[in-house]
């Protein structure tokens, strides 16, 4: 499912950054699906890094979700350690891919070809590779990062008011794993902010938007993390609210509520990425946003617990037809 408005106010097509977290396999082994999917050559940048370089959509980084090992691995390639430094973090690496995920972040693919990557998760599949239920501990996500049609402030919250009325439909949709639910990873957004920005007149400019947003959320941990896209239109803003080196400036949102279900034969991919559309069809329906907005508004504020109706399924009537 494509979006309707595919294409930046630069003209070019809309591109979308992957990122897929999973276990049960090595950074050869991942390096090789990737290669065999998309071509291109192998550069082992640490005992915890790796790069596939070269193809048509640029370079696919593989690592170890682990920022420590990261920087002693890159020290360790440059000659600055010892043999038994050397070889105690490479110990220390493989105690830890038992622990934490590895990741594979691709660069950024247009939204047309996104199918692309199915291919790359059955051959990743087919390696032996885990995902959010291969164990009681994988909290393992993928990460959507699409670019916007543009970065003006009443898009931007056009997406964030399709997202907040969504959330709950796209969590049960995602069927979201207990352990990433009770990660710190992917919280929600409060009542307090929902409330404020759904409000019909809440149309902020820029400075305001961001000054909103960070005095609520100075975290990544949402499930659609603004942090990205903000630190690229006000970096100095970001930077005195978060002190947080892992926000990277980017010109894309960043949506981190789909599980990595990679080992399920059932699980695809672009399900999560097709669900993501209905964002994106509420965004360009005006009408139909601000009348969903009034909705949530008023179930949020009424006195029955959310198990009673759950608005997971009252949305249901401004969904659109995926055909």
């Amino acid at each position: 499912m494509t979006p309707q408005h595919d294409q930046t106010q630069e003209g070019h097509e809309r591109r979308v950054g992957v990122e897929i977290e999973l276990a049960g396999i090595e950074l050869d082994d991942i390096a090789r699906c990737i290669r065999a999917t998309f071509g291109g050559r192998v550069e082992r940048v640490s005992v915890c890094e790796q790069r596939v370089a070269g193809t048509e959509f640029g370079v696919f980084s593989l690592e170890l979700d682990m920022r420590y090992l990261k920087k002693l691995g890159r020290e360790q390639s440059h000659g600055h350690s010892s043999e038994l430094e050397n070889l105690a973090t490479e110990a220390l690496a493989a105690v830890a891919s038992n622990l934490v995920p590895f990741e594979i972040v691709c660069p950024p693919i247009p939204i047309s070809r996104l199918d692309v990557l199915e291919t790359l998760v059955q051959s990743l599949r087919e390696a032996g590779a885990l995902g959010t239920h291969g164990a009681a501990r994988y909290a393992f996500g993928v990460h959507f990062n699409p670019e916007l049609p543009a970065l003006d402030s009443d898009t931007l919250v056009r997406y964030l008011k399709a997202y907040l009325c969504l959330h709950d439909w796209l969590s049960a949709r995602e069927q979201t794993a207990l352990v990433r639910r009770l990660s710190t990873f992917i919280q929600p957004f409060t009542r307090e902010y929902c409330e404020q920005v759904l409000q019909s007149d809440y149309w902020p400019d820029q400075d305001r938007l961001i000054r909103d947003y960070l005095a609520q959320n100075p975290t990544r941990n949402r499930a659609l993390d603004m942090l990205p896209l903000l630190a690229w239109l006000d970096p100095k803003a970001v930077q005195a609210a978060v002190q947080d080196e892992k926000v990277n400036a980017r010109p894309t949102l960043h949506y981190r509520l789909p599980n990595s279900d990679i080992d399920n034969p059932d699980w695809h991919l672009l399900d999560a990425w097709n669900d993501w559309q209905q964002v994106e069809a509420l965004v360009q329906a005006p009408a139909r946003l601000d009348s969903l907005c009034q909705e949530y508004l008023a179930h949020l504020r009424r006195p029955l617990p959310d198990w009673v109706a759950p608005w997971s399924e009252k949305v249901d009537l401004w969904l659109t037809d995926p055909s």
